[in-house]
């Protein structure tokens, strides 16, 4: 393939072999240029003989190179985009940099690969040049597969295209293995390869991985909306996914859809790995096993199994259940809980068993349990160790307290990421926190988890998980959002700053036609769920101002990390409970000892300084300067309700609605601040300032938010149960504010009669209550 000349130095010409042709002494010697250099604009045929140049490139430079992303198509999911990378980039282990180096081709109309991208600079040193031999890509060619009479190959398998296809399967190289009566035979997959069922189909990809050097999962299934029957099918590389540490996210896949003939053919495929491969295998021993593992787990094979969505994607699993906690864990946790039980008479933990064995932990300390009491109204079901290599899977349950800092719910290890599993976790949440219920909880999108929620938290309002969404995203629309910056600005202004329901609504409609999105089953599916994701329509749940993306500061870390070994994880886990506890009482001493400074003569300020923390205070104080800013038009009056339009002084495109009631002194803004927040707005501080209201009712300032929430008084006891459910909390309560009494009053000799006189008097009355 020709290239223009640049650089007056050479013509580029890419092949399907690669430029190094040789080694001497150590050294990859070249067919005689001595420099290439990627530029905007340059041509292949492939994506692969671009990767092949880049390779050669990078070894002439001084560096290796890697596979990165890849966009598909969102009408045919074909691969339309590629991107190559510095084998530095990322920094997932120690060799990593983060080097951002890299090029991208975008496959055009013409079918032929331009390279759109590039970034040359290195942020690390580069190596010798030369000295990098560049890996040999190599392709395989198979002569078109040979068919009988009637149109089918011996095997069963057969191209769309017959005879015309090339890189098919070559049947004279083909070794037949007897699996179950089936001859599956070795090659290479390709698009439109034909099989008669959806158990040959699985074992020729079997095969074709154990020659290869890797291994098979059973990935996502799709039914038909009618009978329910299997309509589709994917095989993936055991390493797709990122659910246990041995995996990678590689995206090497086979999908085969069912014809109307019932026969099925592979669809879509993707080859590339980015692992290494292991050294191939005997295929006829391993495609035995997997012909034995179908019967194992169902009589019928494939048809038989069930479908789970776990962490954005589909996958099968066993009837059988089993634990990815490691057994030595449940020795060492035992331990632990029962040690902190005999210190900590509040400490609460359960364990699920399941045929003899262990699965589920899950345990709250007193002050989790306590915190629960002020801080249970928004929690965050916190499961990082989905997105990484952890060695273990450990989640929390994270609330909001009264300085806005991250507060410990509870912890558990996951057996498995099953609907069983998740509702068992909730439950037992559920008892520790004696029954009370969450307003809001933020956790993954994963159908196993929204239905244990939804069987659990009854009439908890459930958020997705920004990050997979983000991720799910960048699969579905990806090419789209970094090659089309109308329908980026366009797509982000629907669901950030549309205000009401009908306007989101006509915005995604717009969209949806403008773009010939309506096809597009995850926006479908993005659009039925879109109370539980859409800022619109989360902004009037309490969320404890939690950021709308779900966001908090990792409660674990940096102590807990993806390599956190077993023998080092209690004391870790226990160093970060203390700092994250040290933090907190840091903060209640702060809020009673220091006074914020005011910036108006308003009674409400005054008010709002007494009874709020520091850190609250000053979310109060930003609204109530802001609000200065503001105007207030009264617009319509409807008995004691008067409707204000408030809008920002030279800025009217910043404009909210505020109710007012006189009779009872409500208020309502359309911005729902304080329904998300628990915080009065500037817009209905506006209008406050406009009635000539000096004080707040007690309503609009929630006790969470107060200095005196560290108390954690048992106000809502009577409504979930007796006071002996209590008791644990109410004894931790009371152990806690003791001591911090008896360090107050051992500062010196009067602050101690002070406390002797305090204490003495306290017992008479709670002698007198009896």
């Amino acid at each position: 393939m020709n290239r223009e000349e640049f650089g007056n130095i050479m013509s580029v010409r890419t092949k399907p072999a690669s430029l190094a042709t040789g080694k001497s002494n150590g050294h990859c010697e070249d067919e005689g240029e001595s420099k290439m250099e990627p530029h905007v604009g340059l041509e292949f045929d492939s994506a692969e003989e671009a990767q092949e140049f880049y390779s050669d490139y990078a070894t002439q430079v001084g560096f290796k190179i890697r596979i990165g992303q890849l966009y598909r198509s969102r009408v045919d999911g074909d691969v339309i985009c590629r991107k190559f990378v510095c084998s530095k980039e990322g920094f997932q282990t120690n060799a990593r940099t983060g080097c951002p180096a890299f090029i991208r081709v975008q496959k055009v109309d013409s079918g032929k690969w331009v390279l759109a991208n590039i970034k040359k600079e290195h942020n690390h040193e580069l190596e010798v040049p030369g000295e990098i031999c560049p890996p040999k890509i190599q392709r395989k060619s198979f002569p078109t597969p040979r068919s009988s009479a009637g149109g089918a190959s011996r095997t069963g398998i057969r191209s769309h295209e017959e005879d015309g296809l090339t890189g098919g399967v070559d049947t004279k190289c083909l070794k037949k293995e007897d699996m179950g009566g089936i001859a599956v035979p070795r090659g290479e997959p390709y698009k439109g390869l034909e099989f008669s069922s959806a158990d040959e189909a699985y074992k020729f990809y079997y095969t074709y991985a154990a020659i290869t050097g890797f291994k098979v999962r059973i990935g996502q299934l799709f039914r038909s909306k009618h009978d329910g029957s299997i309509t589709s099918r994917r095989f993936v590389c055991s390493k797709e996914g990122h659910q246990h540490p041995s995996r990678v996210g590689c995206g090497a896949y086979m999908r085969i859809q069912r014809q109307e003939s019932g026969r099925w053919v592979v669809d879509r495929l993707q080859k590339d790995h980015n692992h290494e491969f292991d050294s191939p295998t005997d295929p006829s021993r391993r495609v035995t096993l997997a012909s034995k593992g179908y019967r194992e787990e169902g009589s019928s094979g494939l048809e038989n199994l069930d479908l789970v969505e776990t962490n954005g994607g589909l996958s099968l699993v066993k009837q059988l259940r089993e634990s990815n906690i490691g057994s030595e864990w449940y020795s060492m946790l035992l331990e632990y809980f029962q040690s902190r039980q005999a210190e900590d008479t509040g400490f609460f933990f359960a364990v699920e068993m399941h045929d003899g064995k262990g699965m589920n932990l899950f345990w709250a300390d007193a002050r989790s349990r306590f915190s629960c009491t002020q801080f249970g109204d928004a929690i965050v079901f916190d499961t990082t160790y989905r997105r990484g290599n952890y060695f273990v899977p450990f989640a929390s349950f994270i609330g909001v307290n009264h300085h806005r800092q991250s507060v410990l719910l509870g912890c558990a290890l996951i057996a498995d990421e099953s609907e069983e599993s998740f509702t068992w976790i909730f439950q037992a949440w559920l008892r520790a926190m004696s029954g009370r219920h969450p307003v809001s909880i933020i956790a993954d999108q994963d159908k196993a988890i929204q239905n244990s929620i939804a069987q659990v938290f009854r009439g908890s309002h459930h958020q997705f998980s920004a990050w997979q969404i983000l991720n799910k995203e960048q699969e579905n629309l990806g090419a789209l959002l970094s090659m089309n910056a109308k329908f980026k600005y366009e797509y982000e202004t629907c669901i950030f700053q549309t205000q009401t329901a009908n306007e989101f609504d006509s915005a995604w409609n717009v969209l949806m036609n403008k773009y010939n999105l309506r096809e597009n089953a995850w926006l479908r599916e993005m659009y039925r769920m879109r109370k539980s994701w859409v800022p619109l329509h989360i902004r009037g749940i309490f969320f404890a101002g939690i950021p709308v993306d779900g966001s908090l500061k990792s409660y674990f870390s940096p102590l807990l990390t993806v390599q956190t070994p077993l023998k080092e994880f209690v004391v870790l886990y226990e160093k970060a409970l203390e700092q994250r506890r040290e933090e907190e009482r840091k903060e209640d001493l702060n809020s009673f000892n220091i006074q914020a400074v005011l910036h108006t003569k308003d009674p409400i300020e005054e008010q709002c300084r007494r009874l709020y923390t520091i850190t609250m205070f000053k979310v109060f104080q930003k609204e109530l300067l802001e609000c200065y800013s503001y105007v207030g038009t009264k617009i319509n009056v409807e008995g004691a309700i008067s409707r204000y339009l408030v809008q920002k002084c030279g800025n009217g495109d910043e404009r909210n609605t505020v109710a007012f009631n006189a009779s009872n002194l409500n208020i309502n803004c359309s911005c729902k601040m304080f329904e998300f927040e628990g915080v009065l707005c500037r817009h209905a501080l506006k209008v406050f300032q406009i009635m000539n209201i000096r004080e707040l009712p007690s309503r609009y300032i929630l006790h969470r938010w107060t200095k005196n929430a560290r108390y954690g008084i048992l106000r809502d006891a009577h409504s979930a149960g007796g006071s002996e459910d209590f008791k644990p909390l109410m004894f931790w309560s009371l152990r806690e504010e003791s001591l911090n009494f008896i360090e107050a009053g051992a500062a010196s000799l009067e602050r101690y009669k002070i406390a002797v006189e305090i204490m003495q008097e306290g017992r008479r009355s709670l002698c007198w209550q009896t």
